[in-house]
């Protein structure tokens, strides 16, 4: 008689405590990879507007998500944020893109294979003791 993973003779149906599917809302991912940008580009500068994310899940499989083993589905990512200028717009966004996946993957079990960085705006950063308040 051969056991299983979890020492119950091969025959026996699994549990119903230990099967079942795992699903994760869309809003959910998306203030995970918020917060994760944030993370990236922290500290934010005074002025500048938090970024947002937006988040499209698609369940692996045919509908059931994997447990443990396996990612429970694949999470594309938008993110839309405000960036202090000059500064390298390519790195920083980059630094998101990293940082987004690292974060869904770790805290989701999530695949990510795309993440949409979208700079919406750039703030001027002034000369600190400019008279005239000219920005460099």
């Amino acid at each position: 008689m051969s056991a299983t993973a979890a020492g119950r003779p091969a025959t026996e149906p699994t549990p119903a405590g230990e099967r079942g599917a795992t699903k994760i809302a869309d809003k959910v991912v998306a203030k995970i990879a918020a917060q994760a940008a944030r993370e990236a580009l922290a500290p934010l500068p005074p002025g500048v507007g938090r970024p947002y994310a937006t988040v499209a899940v698609r369940p692996h499989g045919s509908g059931a998500a994997r447990g443990k083993d396996g990612p429970v589905g694949t999470a594309r990512v938008r993110i839309s944020l405000e960036l202090a200028y000059p500064a390298d717009i390519g790195a920083r966004c980059a630094a998101v893109r990293r940082r987004v996946t690292e974060r869904v993957s770790a805290l989701v079990n999530m695949t990510v294979p795309e993440v949409v960085v979208q700079v919406e705006r750039l703030h001027p950063v002034a000369v600190p003791g400019d008279p005239n308040g000219r920005t460099t």
